[in-house]
């Protein structure tokens, strides 16, 4: 069984986190089956990469030009990357314009609209492991019972980021994932690529070496 102490070996979080969080983690995973211990250790090594450690529920988009361009340049033009990527130095200094970052790389995709429907930024990344795109959030309106299209920063409230991130679990059938301990194909699954997969590795092992080892 899951318990605040075991929650913040596994995870690394401080007194506060394990406060906020637990209470929220432990309802999210039971209400959505994540409820033996590979599929919590793998949950919250996921959910614990995608959100910085439990410090961060909201995307952030404040990037360089040259990182945008590297991140994203399949879907920016170079032009626009130096217009609204951030530049530090110099007499063209200017921060990051991130509502027309994220509307412009997140343009038509996931049931964006165009970049002047402005949903690449209403429909950014959000809770736990970061729900991005207007169809990702109409497809948990039922599960939450809440119009998160209405009203999208009702992920960023604790419960909802939690709930939010356990219910996208299920819906993807990662549950059987973490039954066959596959972390590749889940790190597939949630970030469409292998990005960040030694933290997710460590963190996996973290946690299993807690949740796992009885």
């Amino acid at each position: 069984m899951l318990t605040a102490t075991n929650f913040q070996s596994a995870t690394g979080v401080g007194d506060y986190l394990r406060d906020v969080w637990f209470p929220n983690i432990n309802a999210a995973m039971n209400k959505f089956g994540i409820t033996n211990p590979y599929r919590q250790a793998h949950f919250l090594a996921q959910t614990g990469h995608e959100s910085g450690g439990f410090a961060k529920i909201e995307e952030g988009l404040n990037y360089r030009y040259g990182v945008l361009l590297a991140m994203f340049g399949n879907r920016i033009s170079q032009a626009d990357a130096l217009k609204y990527g951030r530049v530090d130095a110099g007499t063209n200094a200017h921060p990051a314009d991130q509502p027309m970052i994220a509307n412009i790389i997140y343009a038509n995709r996931n049931g964006n609209g165009d970049i002047a429907s402005g949903d690449g930024y209403r429909f950014r990344g959000r809770g736990l492991i970061q729900i991005t795109g207007r169809s990702n959030y109409q497809a948990l309106v039922n599960h939450l019972g809440v119009d998160i299209i209405a009203d999208p920063d009702q992920l960023t409230t604790y419960a909802l980021a939690a709930e939010s991130a356990a219910a996208w679990w299920s819906n993807h059938g990662l549950n059987a994932l973490a039954d066959k301990d596959d972390l590749l194909a889940i790190t597939r699954i949630i970030n469409g690529g292998t990005n960040g997969l030694d933290d997710r590795t460590a963190r996996l092992l973290k946690a299993k070496g807690v949740l796992c080892s009885g």
